[in-house]
């Protein structure tokens, strides 16, 4: 089946990648619906592990957390987030999302659009203040 006409997508289409700890399952992409613009991944944060500073120039992101708890920054700002809560990042600003806790999280990532003709991610954890702005 072309991805031009998928309309549904199961668990076992998504496309599987382990990341940092992390394991993504990227329910909508150019590569599953060529014809959505959007972007759509479920993400299990491991107890302990998240995804460190960064910042999507070209695309606009909403965390929904579906279990678990995660620290969200946006910019320097830090929310405690638990199941139904939501995160909004505009696009090029600066996030990160932990799970502090002893148990997995699990959240849904929605970008939007699909496609962007720079980078993906441009992570920025090294540089300051993200690199220390949790101690």
């Amino acid at each position: 089946m072309s991805t031009a006409s998928r309309r549904f997508i199961t668990p076992v289409e998504a496309l599987k990648e382990e990341y940092k700890g992390r394991t993504n399952h990227w329910l909508s992409r150019p590569e599953i619906t060529d014809a959505a613009d959007l972007q759509l991944c479920r993400a299990t944060l491991p107890a302990g592990e998240g995804h460190n500073f960064h910042t999507h120039p070209e695309l606009e992101e909403i965390i929904y957390v579906l279990e678990g708890h995660v620290e969200q920054w946006v910019e320097r700002e830090k929310r405690l987030l638990g199941p139904g809560e939501v995160a909004h990042i505009p696009r090029g600003i600066v996030h990160a999302t932990f799970n502090p806790t002893a148990h997995d999280a699990v959240i849904l990532a929605i970008l939007s659009p699909a496609a962007a003709k720079g980078p993906f991610l441009v992570d920025v954890s090294g540089d300051e203040p993200w690199k220390s702005i949790r101690s």
